[in-house]
């Protein structure tokens, strides 16, 4: 009874040191370019990105985060077992409910080119969302919450969540990014500018 006793202790305490160190704040490895997504009410999501699977897209991403363009932007896409889904700057405005038939066909003004890499779509994976068209993804972004092999090669994954992949389970439709910073990046390589061809994107961005 004893033992059984200890082992049921050494279990509690095991759960207890996972849950602290999931509280405490990432720190970002050498050479690591880390994005730290703040959910309002919920806590921080630490996102590494993969600059060197999918340098473009990265570099798209890294700018808007220091634009403060995902600031104030809802979660509009909810699929339980499937993906989170944000980046529409159309969410931003409290006066637009989720159920607008435009939302999700917003964008950054401009769109990039579809940036084929060996990631795969892992749980925490994080990729951008996209048209029918290959070249059409800009700002919205999702993640996985279940592996999705389906998705390979047909989307650009662009990096993973390192922590915090609790509280992006519990995200709901409607729950705000209240606010995304760069923690660290990683010394740029020489790549090209992202595409920044005006083009209309009425159809809303989905993997």
């Amino acid at each position: 009874m004893r033992n059984g006793t200890l082992f049921f202790w050494a279990v509690l305490l095991g759960v207890a040191v996972v849950a602290a160190d999931e509280t405490k704040p990432y720190k970002p490895k050498p050479g690591e370019t880390i994005v730290r997504m703040t959910i309002k009410g919920k806590g921080d999501v630490y996102i590494r990105l993969d600059t060197k699977e999918a340098p473009k897209t990265c570099e798209n991403f890294l700018k808007l985060v220091k634009q403060r363009f995902y600031d104030g932007i809802r979660f509009h896409r909810v699929v339980p077992r499937f993906v989170v889904q944000a980046g529409d700057p159309l969410t931003k405005d409290p006066n637009v409910p989720l159920d607008d038939p435009r939302v999700g066909t917003g964008g950054p003004g401009y769109t990039i080119k579809f940036e084929p890499n060996n990631l795969k779509h892992k749980r925490g994976a994080i990729g951008m969302a996209r048209t029918p068209d290959p070249d059409s993804a800009g700002s919205q972004f999702y993640i996985c919450l279940e592996p999705q092999p389906q998705l390979d090669g047909k989307y650009v994954v662009f990096g993973e969540v390192v922590q915090g992949m609790e509280i992006v389970d519990r995200i709901q439709r409607g729950d705000v990014i209240e606010k995304a910073v760069v923690l660290q990046e990683a010394k740029p390589s020489k790549t090209d500018k992202p595409d920044k061809s005006e083009r209309p994107n009425t159809r809303k961005n989905k993997p």
